[in-house]
């Protein structure tokens, strides 16, 4: 997976038209130009279009998740969501994207599931957060980082294959304008007893949310499969439990005895339950 194939596919979030790549800086026919930060990634998030001066996940959450998800806890996922892109990809080379990239762990494990079934895929990793990016560009230097809003994608209209969103915002029209005409959206969200033991200790009521992507998609996209990812794992020390706390937005929501409570504990099981909706875009 060539850097320099990848940049034909980026836009310019200023004007839209193509980028085109002249070693460490990207720029377009108006003149708009993008330097590569040191780490590898390109930053195409516009200081106008932030809601808040440092948005997304702040390096302490980055930092949690990737220790967290380094354990292996959620590989059997990792996996299964590869299992479902390999099994639906064209037979020529595909271009996919994953918006909330996070600090990478699913992509790079991603592209080594392409590498290894003989692919020569594109891959992009779009992350709002310029601390998740950062992580990123140390699990593969041929991944196309990205620093970019999933709200306004920068690659052109109709180009990608493939777009993979697990665990963000549904933005149903941003999401279909960069596929092309049936082209694959792999969607994961959480089901009601995802890690529903945390929850249980932390809060007094744990209330159904409800969530229904499938209903929130139906005017851009068709439903082709769900497919249901359940088991348990366990934490045995409490470093690892405070780990997973510090990932998740509960533990910025939790009253201090409950703290001191988490602070006590040595062991907790858990469980993992997901749903990833394959969906063609209309």
């Amino acid at each position: 997976m060539s850097n320099d194939s990848m940049t034909a596919l980026l836009a310019c979030p200023v004007c839209q038209s193509d980028l085109s790549r002249q070693d460490n800086n990207l720029c377009c026919a108006q003149g708009h130009s993008f330097d590569r930060a040191k780490q590898g990634y390109w930053n195409l998030l516009l200081s106008h279009k932030k809601k808040s001066k440092d948005p997304g996940d702040n390096a302490g959450m980055v930092q949690s998740r990737r220790a967290f998800l380094d354990q292996g806890h959620y590989t059997q996922l990792s996996d299964q969501v590869n299992q479902l892109i390999l099994a639906n990809l064209p037979a020529d080379t595909a271009q996919i994207l994953d918006m909330g990239c996070g600090e990478g762990f699913y992509t790079a494990a991603l592209e080594q599931a392409l590498t290894d079934a003989g692919r020569q895929d594109q891959l992009i990793g779009l992350d709002i957060s310029k601390h998740a990016v950062k992580a990123a560009c140390s699990r593969s230097k041929s991944i196309e980082w990205l620093v970019a809003s999933g709200a306004n994608i920068p690659v052109p209209d109709n180009s990608l294959d493939v777009l993979t969103v697990l665990f963000s915002r549904l933005m149903p029209e941003a999401f279909a304008k960069p596929l092309k005409q049936d082209g694959l959206l792999l969607l994961a969200w959480t089901g009601e007893q995802h890690l529903i033991e945390l929850r249980e200790l932390i809060y007094d009521e744990v209330r159904p949310s409800g969530y229904d992507p499938v209903k929130q998609l139906e005017s851009a996209f068709e439903l082709q499969s769900i497919t249901e990812v359940n088991y348990g794992f366990a934490l045995h020390d409490n470093p690892s439990i405070q780990t997973l706390l510090g990932m998740t937005p509960h533990s910025q929501r939790m009253a201090q005895a409950k703290r001191e409570q988490f602070a006590q504990l040595e062991q907790l099981n858990l469980t993992l339950d997901v749903k990833l909706g394959l969906f063609r875009r209309r």
